[in-house]
C-alpha cells in the first residue's frame, strides 16, 4: 500500500469489525448502539468502495507496466491507466478527510425574522418556502413544528424539523446540506408597504441544529424543567385557542427557553418543544467539548456566529450572492423556489477545501 494512504488500514479493519457485529443479532438488541454501529459502517463504506476502486486501479497500472517491456501494446495503455490511478486517488485523499460525524443526521431549522417588521416576517415566510421547497426536491420529510404568524402572512418565527427517509449515507444526509445555512439572511427589494417604490434591506436569522436520535442520546432531568402553559396567540396578539394548550419550557441549568403553541393539544406541543430543547442541548454539548479540545468544527465553517450575514437576496437584480464562498448567480427566483442545490454545493466545495487544505499542512 501506498504510504499516503496507510491511514486507510485502520478504517478497513474498522468497517470490517462493524460489519461482523451488525451480523449479531445480539447487537441489534441495544437500538442506539445498533444505530450508532450503522451510521459509522455508512460513513466507512465510501471510504472502502474508493480504497478498492483505488487498489484495483493501482494494481492494473502496475501489471501493465511490468508487460510493457515485451508488449508495446501495454505501453499504449499506460496513460489512460495511470490517469485512472490519479483520479482515484484523489476521491480516495477526499473520503479520508474526517467527516463531520452529524452530517448524516436530520434537522430542526428556525427562522426568526429581524429587523424591518412585517417586510422582515414576509422574507421569513419566503426563507420557509425556499427550504421547504428544496426538501422536497432531496425527496425529504418536513413538519412544521411551531409558527407565529405576522399580520400580513408572515412569520415573525418558525421551527420546522427536516427528515431523511430511512439510512442514508453522510454526504447524502440533512445536516449535511442545510448546516451552512446558519446565519442572517438578507433581502433587498420594494416592500409590500412602500409607496414610494423605494427598495429596502431588511433580514431574517436561520438556526440549524443537529437533532437528537432519541430520547436516550440527550437525557434531561424532568427536575431541572420548568413548565409553563398558556393560551395560543395569533397576528396581532389576539387569541386563537380557547384553551392553555402553548407550552413554555425552561431548561434551568442552560437557561434555554423552548414555547411551542402549533397544536391544539398541549401534549403535542410538549413533545415538539422537548424535540427541540433535546437538539439545542446536544448543539450545546457539543460546542463545550470542541472549546474544551480547542479545536474548531470545520464542517460549519463561518457559520457559528449566527450574527454572521451569510447571503442577500436582491429582487430588483434577481440576484442571490453568497458572501462566504462568493457565489453568485441571476436566478433568485428559482433559487426561492427551491433550487438551492448549486448555492449550497458551493458552501460544500468551501468546506471540503478548507478541510483538505488542514489534513495536507
Amino acid at each position: 500500500m501506498s504510504e499516503q494512504f496507510a491511514a486507510a488500514e485502520p478504517l478497513l479493519a474498522e468497517f470490517a469489525e462493524i460489519e461482523r457485529a451488525l451480523g449479531d443479532p445480539a447487537v441489534h438488541a441495544d437500538q442506539a448502539r445498533a444505530r450508532q454501529l450503522g451510521r459509522r459502517y455508512a460513513e466507512l463504506r465510501g471510504v472502502v468502495a474508493a480504497y478498492r476502486t483505488w487498489r484495483s486501479a493501482a494494481d492494473d497500472a502496475e501489471t501493465a507496466r511490468e508487460l510493457a517491456a515485451s508488449d508495446a501494446s501495454f505501453a499504449a495503455e499506460l496513460p489512460e491507466l495511470e490517469a485512472a490511478v490519479a483520479a482515484a486517488a484523489e476521491t480516495l485523499r477526499s473520503r479520508l478527510v474526517p467527516r463531520d460525524p452529524d452530517d448524516a443526521r436530520d434537522v430542526i431549522l428556525q427562522i426568526k425574522a429581524g429587523e424591518g417588521g412585517e417586510e422582515s416576517a414576509l422574507f421569513a415566510g419566503d426563507l420557509l418556502r425556499m427550504y421547504l421547497r428544496y426538501a422536497e426536491r432531496q425527496g425529504w420529510a418536513t413538519q412544521v413544528l411551531d409558527a407565529t404568524e405576522s399580520d400580513l402572512g408572515g412569520y415573525k418565527d418558525v421551527s420546522v424539523a427536516i427528515k431523511s427517509r430511512g439510512a442514508v449515507e453522510p454526504a447524502e444526509g440533512v445536516w449535511a446540506h442545510l448546516k451552512y445555512e446558519g446565519g442572517v439572511h438578507r433581502v433587498q427589494r420594494v416592500p409590500v408597504t412602500e409607496s414610494q417604490g423605494r427598495i429596502h434591506t431588511s433580514a431574517a436569522g436561520v438556526l440549524v441544529l443537529p437533532e437528537a436520535e432519541d430520547e436516550g442520546e440527550i437525557e434531561i432531568d424532568p427536575n431541572d424543567l420548568r413548565i409553563d402553559v398558556f393560551r395560543s396567540s395569533g397576528p396581532g396578539g389576539q387569541s386563537v385557542n380557547t384553551t392553555d394548550s402553548a407550552v413554555r419550557i425552561t431548561h434551568e441549568p442552560t437557561g434555554i427557553v423552548v414555547s411551542m403553541q402549533n397544536e391544539k393539544s398541549q401534549l403535542q406541543n410538549r413533545e415538539a418543544a422537548m424535540r427541540v430543547l433535546r437538539a439545542r442541548l446536544l448543539a450545546a454539548r457539543k460546542e463545550e467539548a470542541e472549546a474544551a479540545a480547542a479545536e474548531q468544527r470545520r464542517s460549519q465553517v463561518r457559520t457559528v456566529d449566527r450574527s454572521e450575514r451569510i447571503r442577500t437576496y436582491n429582487f430588483p437584480e434577481n440576484r442571490v450572492a453568497d458572501h462566504r464562498t462568493g457565489y453568485k448567480a441571476y436566478n433568485l427566483d428559482a433559487v426561492l423556489d427551491g433550487d438551492l442545490g448549486p448555492v449550497i454545493a458551493s458552501a460544500i466545495a468551501m468546506d471540503e477545501a478548507e478541510r483538505l487544505g488542514a489534513t495536507s499542512e
